[in-house]
């Protein structure tokens, strides 16, 4: 249950009114973050770059973020990217070894992605060994991508567990959208 009341969008200044109007769905989170109305607008347009304008490829990047989301305990996060994960080719198998924390369990680069996901969560730092191995896999857009990546959605954990923003059925029709990478200029 929230912890905080939601915002009536109804209420919200135009701008974030209208960037909640632009949202993919009408998720309780974006109802929650109209109780920031200055921030709303800049969250959504670098979640939609994260999910949409990438080079980085969307199935590490769900992995990744799947990662962040179990060692969050974010279930609403976790919930939400299952399906997205599923999209962009990722395998149960794949997806229940994340959540365990199992890297031998998957491929050399997507092991590398999750634990480098990992240390940045639990580190901030990541080792210069991890580092240097997604270095080797990832170029330098592909690896400032991910740290944005992991970053942000450190902030929507964080976000969705503080406020206890109640859960949403995954709406079917984002898994596909998010599944494509981006273009490389990473464009708005």
């Amino acid at each position: 249950m929230a912890r905080i009341p939601y915002a009536d969008p109804a209420a919200a200044p135009e701008k974030a009114r209208r960037a909640f109007e632009g949202a993919p769905a009408p998720l309780n989170i974006f109802r929650m973050l109209l109780n920031a109305p200055g921030c709303l607008p800049g969250f959504m347009t670098l979640g939609g770059s994260i999910l949409s304008r990438q080079r980085l490829d969307p199935r590490l990047r769900e992995l990744a973020i799947l990662r962040v989301a179990a060692l969050s305990q974010a279930s609403y996060e976790w919930t939400q990217h299952v399906p997205i994960a599923r999209a962009c080719g990722a395998t149960d198998a794949e997806i229940e070894a994340v959540e365990a924390g199992r890297l031998d369990a998957l491929d050399p680069a997507a092991a590398d992605v999750v634990e480098f996901a990992e240390e940045c969560l639990r580190q901030v730092r990541v080792s210069d060994r991890t580092l240097e191995r997604v270095r080797r896999r990832l170029s330098p857009q592909e690896t400032t991508e991910l740290v944005l990546a992991v970053g942000f959605y450190m902030l929507v954990a964080r976000v969705l567990e503080t406020l206890g923003v109640d859960a949403d059925a995954p709406p079917p029709a984002l898994a596909a959208a998010f599944s494509r990478r981006g273009e490389a200029s990473g464009g708005a």
